[in-house]
């Protein structure tokens, strides 16, 4: 009798664990409580592969060998918690796909900030190499759907801390974690230990023929670091302090040292700009270096990289206005590393679906580069709570339009508009993509 698994969600991951378990000669059941769109109810009838949607038959998981649990969906769902009463084997997306992995090497990077950048910049340079290298997880395809459909010898996988909850086996060869700050707290019953705890599991099967790359300014990241028993070869890096392996600027400067090797380069020579991606990069660098792929080529690819959409963005210059879309900042300190690199007066469009955020961390770069904020949200007492005697033009829209437009109403020659929302996009919006890309509209349309 063919393994039946059983998939709890049915949007990229789950549609992307279907298709690859379908693959690999599994009876597949896939069950969403909301409605599925149209997009993925087409790849799974294509594969002839069951599902529902709008409920849970909590009966089809009685005999099955595997769940698979989608990232959106809490422990605390009811259909989540039948599979674990019935001790059947619930796992992640990222850990079924690791399963089928073969020979390929992964380079997997989580953290609060930073993540999607690392990870572009790392599969640029891997492809800047002639690498078959392929970027997935939580950019482009799933890590299971990648798998199945494009399979390569590298995969570079960007992770959140709910994909890293349920792993068992996963096992990256180079993991990164760039920084970790308060976010998701709603996920983690407002336990900022839990969500710790999630970001260092893609460490707890490294071995030491592995490479783990961290940031060494990054205090929370060095508060729990000596909690976990690390046999993989250490990769610090730094803007502080030196080390004789690990990468760090000074005199600007960038320094790569490992065993019998050290590689140099001028920062100017980066094409990402701002203290946060002089992170980024280092990480990127030291996670080509450490898979011996040469100077030259790491140096072509960070001359030669593009930004990416919806992180610091720029859309347009109109009369002498900037409009930056960082949609991406879903977190507050997104948000204060966007401010961090702002060298103008802004207007600040700021709000969305709150997750615990503090926005007091914000309070002194709000001070000194912010001349109004528009709220972008539903609910926007927080923020005036916070900013209200701070800034003197504090005002509520409900649509990209009303924002851009407000914000067009304020700005004068020289100022900066700047989407930087430090809150999740779903009371408005579909998601950040969605919120990003009607404000890019909405610019355009000035």
């Amino acid at each position: 009798m063919q393994n039946k698994i059983v998939i709890i969600g049915a949007a990229e991951s789950g549609v992307g664990a279907a298709i690859l378990a379908k693959q690999q000669g599994y009876d597949v059941f896939v069950t969403d409580g909301g409605s599925i769109k149209p997009e993925f109810k087409t790849e799974l009838e294509a594969l002839q592969i069951r599902f529902e949607e709008g409920m849970h038959t909590l009966q089809e998981i009685d005999d099955a060998s595997i769940v698979v649990k989608s990232p959106g969906i809490p422990h605390k769902a009811a259909v989540v918690q039948y599979a674990l009463n019935l001790k059947k084997e619930l796992i992640s997306e990222i850990e079924f796909a690791y399963r089928f992995i073969g020979n390929s090497k992964v380079i997997a990077i989580t953290g609060s900030n930073g993540k999607t950048t690392t990870t572009s910049l790392i599969y640029h340079i891997y492809k800047t190499a002639a690498l078959a290298v392929a970027v997935c997880g939580n950019i482009g395809f799933s890590f299971a759907k990648q798998i199945a459909l494009a399979p390569a010898e590298y995969y570079v996988v960007e992770i959140s801390s709910f994909q890293l909850d349920d792993i068992n086996t996963f096992k990256p060869d180079v993991a990164i974690i760039t920084n970790i700050t308060e976010d998701h707290l709603d996920r983690y019953n407002y336990q900022f230990e839990n969500y710790i705890k999630a970001k260092f599991n893609i460490i707890k099967n490294l071995t030491e023929s592995d490479a783990f790359i961290y940031c060494a300014d990054d205090e929370v990241t060095m508060k729990y670091i000596n909690n976990y028993s690390i046999t993989a070869k250490k990769y610090p890096i730094s803007m502080s302090q030196s080390f004789d392996i690990g990468a760090f600027i000074k005199a600007g400067k960038f320094n790569m040292n490992k065993p019998n090797e050290h590689i140099e380069m001028n920062v100017n020579e980066f094409t990402l700009k701002g203290k946060h991606n002089q992170y980024n990069t280092m990480a990127a660098a030291v996670a080509s270096y450490v898979m011996g792929i040469r100077k030259e080529k790491v140096r072509d690819a960070l001359v030669s990289f593009e930004s990416i959409e919806h992180r610091l963005e720029t859309v347009a210059f109109i009369k002498g206005v900037e409009y930056i879309n960082d949609s991406k900042a879903t977190n507050v300190n997104s948000t204060w590393y966007a401010l961090e690199s702002m060298d103008k007066p802004t207007i600040l469009i700021l709000g969305g679906v709150d997750k615990g955020n503090d926005y007091s961390v914000l309070a002194e770069l709000i001070n000194e580069k912010v001349k109004a904020i528009i709220c972008l949200g539903v609910d926007n007492r927080k923020i005036h709570e916070a900013f209200g005697s701070q800034v003197e033009l504090i005002v509520n829209t409900t649509s990209a339009i009303q924002a851009v437009q407000a914000a067009y109403h304020f700005a004068n020659n020289g100022d900066a508009v700047l989407l930087s929302p430090a809150c999740a996009s779903f009371d408005l919006f579909d998601n950040y993509e969605d919120r990003g890309n009607q404000f890019k509209a909405a610019v355009k349309n000035l």
